[in-house]
C-alpha cells in the first residue's frame, strides 16, 4: 500500500528560514523552517494526504499500521547551533522511565528527563556543503592543545590551568572538567570569559567554534566543554552517526536525519533548558573518538544504504536516471520514502505503483514487498535495519 503524507515544518528558532523550502520546492513560510518530520511520533504525527485509503486516520499516529514505527525521518535545517546533547541506551531508558514514574513525574514534568522507555541513537545525512556539528569526546591532548594555544594569544592563566586539568587518564578527566564545567561553580565564567576573549584574536577551527557558540549563547559553559569535543564537518553524502552516549550538536547545515522514535534528550549546554548534570553524565560515553562518517553499502547500482549498529532504523538513498535505469529497494518493514529532485516511480513486487515528485512522501506497507525505483530523481527512504 503506498499512502502520501505531508507535515508542517517545525519552527525552531535556530532553524533557516529558506533550506527546506528551497530542497523541497515549496513556499518559504517566512518563519524558521528547523525540522520537518516524516513519522508517526506523537509530538509531530505526519499527516495522511488521503485519509479515505486509511479508514479515516488523519495521521500516521492514528493508523494502526504504522502507529508503532520504530523511527523517524527528518529533513533538518540548522541556521545555527543545536543545544549540545546526549541520549540514552535502551537500559538506561527504561530504567529511567520507570524511576521517574515510580517518583510520580508527571508525563509532561518539566524534571522529567525519560519521555519514554526508549533509546534514541540517530544519524544526519550531510546535504549541504558543509554541514557542521560536535560529535563524542575527542582526545584531551588536543583538547589540551587547543586551550594553550588560546592561553598563548591572552596570556590568561584561567584558560592554562583549565588546560592542565586535562592530563590523565581520559575517561576520567573528560568526566571530571564535564562535571566541573556543568556543575554551577562560579569559577567557569570567568573562564569562559577568558577563552572567548582569547579566541576574538586567534585563528583555526577551535577559536571559531567558540566565537561561533558564543554569539549564540553568550556566557554558556557548553562554549568551553565544546573544545573537548571533535569537531566535523561533512560533504554532501557524508553521514554521522550518534549512538547512545555520544555528545554532540549540529551546528549548521540541511540533512537527513534519521532517528529511533523517542523523545529522549539529556542536554548538555548551548541551551537555556534545564540540565540534569548527574543524570547525563550517567548516560555519557567518556571515550575519546575520532568522528568518522558511517561507511554505506553499494547494493546496486544507484543505491547507497546506511546501517547504524540499532535495529530501528537504515537510511537508503536512491538516484536513478541517466546510466542508472532502475535501482532495487530492499523492504523489510513498513518505509517512509522522500523524492528530493526530480520524479521516481516506485513499483512493489506485488504491483502497486506510484510516482514522487520532488518534494512528496509516502508510506509503503511492507506488503507492496520490494521495491525498483525508475525515472530520474533522488528518493531516501527510511527502513527498519533488516
Amino acid at each position: 500500500m503506498f499512502v502520501r503524507i505531508g507535515n508542517t515544518p517545525r519552527d525552531y528558532a535556530w532553524g533557516s528560514r529558506t533550506a527546506i523550502a528551497e530542497l523541497l520546492g515549496t513556499p518559504p513560510s517566512g518563519h524558521p523552517e528547523a525540522e520537518l518530520w516524516l513519522g508517526a511520533h506523537a509530538g509531530s504525527p505526519a499527516r495522511i494526504l488521503d485519509p479515505a485509503q486509511t479508514g479515516g486516520a488523519a495521521d500516521l499516529a492514528a493508523w494502526a499500521e504504522t502507529a508503532h514505527l520504530p523511527y523517524l525521518l527528518k529533513v533538518l535545517a540548522a541556521a545555527g547551533p543545536l543545544s549540545l546533547q546526549a541520549h540514552p541506551s535502551s537500559e538506561q531508558a527504561r530504567a529511567g522511565f520507570e524511576r521517574e514514574n515510580a517518583a510520580g513525574l508527571a508525563a509532561d514534568s518539566l524534571e522529567r528527563n525519560y519521555k519514554d522507555p526508549f533509546h534514541k541513537p540517530e544519524l544526519i545525512f550531510a546535504l549541504s556543503d558543509p554541514f557542521e556539528a560536535l560529535c563524542g569526546f575527542r582526545d584531551p591532548a588536543a583538547s589540551r592543545r587547543a586551550l594553550d594555544a588560546l592561553a598563548a594569544v591572552s596570556g590568561d592563566g584561567r584558560i592554562s590551568a583549565f588546560a592542565a586539568t586535562l592530563d590523565g587518564d581520559a575517561g576520567a578527566v573528560l568526566r571530571r572538567a564535564t562535571e566541573w564545567l556543568l556543575g554551577g561553580d562560579p569559577a567557569v565564567a570567568g573562564l569562559v570569559d577568558a577563552v572567548v576573549s582569547a579566541a576574538r584574536d586567534a585563528d583555526g577551527r577551535d577559536a571559531d567554534t567558540v566565537r561561533m557558540l558564543s554569539a549564540a549563547f553568550p556566557g554558556d559553559p557548553g562554549i568551553v566543554l565544546a573544545l573537548l569535543l571533535n569537531r566535523a564537518t561533512l560533504a554532501p553524502g557524508q553521514v554521522l552517526y550518534l549512538p547512545a552516549g555520544n555528545i554532540h550538536a549540529y551546528l549548521s547545515g540541511l540533512g537527513i536525519e534519521l532517528m529511533a522514535a523517542s523523545d529522549n534528550v539529556l542536554r548538555g549546554g548551548l541551551t537555556p533548558k534545564r540540565i540534569d548534570v548527574p543524570e547525563l553524565v550517567s548516560i555519557l560515553d567518556f571515550a575519546p573518538i575520532v568522528a568518522t562518517p558511517l561507511a554505506p553499502e553499494h547494493p546496486a547500482a544507484g543505491v547507497e544504504v546506511f546501517r547504524p549498529d540499532v535495529p530501528d532504523f537504515a537510511l537508503e538513498h536512491i538516484v536513478v536516471g541517466g546510466d542508472v535505469t532502475s535501482a532495487p529497494i530492499d523492504l523489510p518493514g513498513t518505509a517512509i520514502a522522500l523524492c528530493t529532485s526530480g520524479a521516481v516511480e516506485l513499483t512493489g513486487t506485488q504491483g502497486g505503483t506510484l510516482t514522487l515528485q520532488r518534494g512528496e512522501a509516502a508510506v509503503v506497507t511492507a506488503d507492496e514487498g520490494d521495491l525498483t525505483a525508475t525515472g530520474a530523481g533522488t528518493l531516501f527512504v527510511a527502513t527498519p535495519n533488516r
